[in-house]
């Protein structure tokens, strides 16, 4: 590991560099670090931390969240935690919420300020795997010197991150080391469980947000993302993962306007029954013209006043 000042001269030699950024994905972090946010790697003080009373809110915000979170925790920290690594989720800000660390662990974890209630935004702790995890949405290891202030040189840092039911960044995961000896092959390893692990926690999450719908896991050729469709009693897609999205070629983030899921999936599975088809046929039209009436009509063939006659029957006023 480099020394602080030569750790210090590195930085803002890349910082400086015209090209470095384009070449490599670290480079750039770094020049946003020192140029966007206006950090300097030689800062020495610690991570700022929010208040309880703003602690509190967050977590509130994102209780059921946490709540489905917690014993996917448990079990990763159960799988890293006798080797030295605590276990942070943060929210999208990149403030500490919930930690797991051992008790003879945690004076270092604190005194780096990995702790709860620490903000790990890149705008104010520079490159690191919290904030550089939630600036590129995309899993990251970050490891000893490849964080940006000198003082952070000493721990690695594997994370990735957990999107909301619509599609939207909600968290990070981190799993820090405080081992000296730590490889980066070793941190390879704890990254297939940090990826495994929110992806768990994206799924459970998502189903009890649509624990009102039928949940439909599709494929993908990204095996460590959630792909999961909600669809409702009228056979109506209503929620979708962000990879579904992705995969389906749906809004990547809000909510979804309902589509039938014969349109999305490629295949009719309507409900069995007359009237209960011919309800599912007339709110896929409705659906399929959002809401305009006379559209719907024409698709089913049907005069607009037989068709509000249909959907006064079937209680679709």
């Amino acid at each position: 590991m480099l020394g602080k000042l030569a750790h210090v001269e590195k930085v803002l030699g890349v910082t400086n560099s015209a090209s470095a950024a384009a070449r490599s994905r670290l480079a750039a972090s770094w020049r946003r670090s020192a140029d966007k946010h206006g950090l300097d790697p030689a800062e020495n003080r610690g991570p700022e931390r929010i208040d309880s009373t703003h602690l509190r809110e967050r977590q509130e915000v994102l209780e059921t969240f946490m709540t489905v979170s917690a014993p996917r925790l448990d079990s990763l920290f159960s799988l890293v935690g006798q080797s030295g690594c605590a276990v942070l989720l943060t929210d999208d800000d990149g403030v500490v919420l919930d930690q797991r660390v051992a008790e003879a662990d945690a004076p270092v974890f604190e005194s780096w300020g990995l702790c709860i209630g620490a903000d790990w935004s890149e705008e104010r702790e520079g490159t690191n795997g919290i904030g550089t995890c939630l600036t590129e949405q995309r899993r990251v290891i970050i490891h000893r010197d490849e964080h940006f202030y000198a003082r952070n040189t000493a721990m690695s840092c594997i994370d990735a991150p957990i999107y909301g039911p619509e599609g939207q960044i909600v968290a990070a995961l981190d799993v820090s080391s405080a081992r000296a000896d730590q490889t980066e092959a070793f941190n390879r390893l704890i990254a297939a469980q940090v990826c495994q692990t929110a992806r768990a926690i994206e799924e459970a999450n998502f189903r009890a947000a649509y624990d009102r719908t039928r949940i439909i896991v599709a494929e993908s050729d990204d095996a460590e993302a959630a792909t999961l469709l909600a669809v409702d009693a009228h056979d109506l897609i209503v929620g979708a993962t962000r990879e579904a999205r992705r995969v389906f070629g749906l809004a990547m983030t809000g909510a979804l306007t309902p589509r039938p899921a014969a349109d999305i999936l490629g295949r009719e599975d309507g409900p069995t029954g007359f009237e209960k088809a011919e309800h599912a046929a007339v709110v896929r039209a409705l659906a399929r013209s959002d809401g305009n009436v006379s559209q719907a009509a024409r698709q089913l063939g049907i005069g607009r006043a037989t068709l509000y006659r249909r959907m006064k029957r079937l209680g679709l006023e």
